[in-house]
C-alpha cells in the first residue's frame, strides 16, 4: 500500500497557468525521492481552482520532498499567486487501475 495526498488550492484570477507550469515543471525528480504519481488537474467549473493527486512510497518520502530545495523554491514561487484556500486529504491507496 502506497501513501496518498489530494489537495486542492485557489489561486488568483489570471495565475492558474502560471501556477500549473510551476507544478508540472521537472515533476520527474519526485520521482528520484519516493513519488510514485504526480497528477495535476484544473477545475471544470471555475478557473480558479487545481487540484493535485500524489502517491508516494510512504508519508516519509511525501514529508521529505518538502525539505527538497528544488520543492521548496517552486512553493515559494507560487505562494503570491495563491488566495491561501487549502484542502487536502491524507489516504492510504489500497489498490485500483494503476496502483501497484
Amino acid at each position: 500500500m502506497s501513501y496518498g495526498y489530494i489537495a486542492s488550492m485557489k489561486v488568483k484570477p489570471g495565475c492558474r497557468d502560471d501556477v500549473v507550469a510551476l507544478l508540472i515543471s521537472n515533476v520527474e525528480r519526485l520521482r528520484h525521492i519516493g513519488c510514485e504519481t504526480y497528477e495535476v488537474s484544473i477545475s471544470n467549473t471555475d478557473d480558479v481552482t487545481i487540484w493535485v493527486f500524489e502517491r508516494w512510497h510512504s508519508k516519509a518520502d511525501q514529508d521529505a520532498s518538502l525539505l527538497n530545495p528544488e520543492v521548496r523554491a517552486a512553493i515559494a514561487s507560487a505562494t503570491p499567486m495563491l488566495t491561501g484556500e487549502f484542502t487536502s486529504e491524507e489516504m492510504t491507496v489500497i489498490g485500483g487501475l494503476g496502483s501497484r
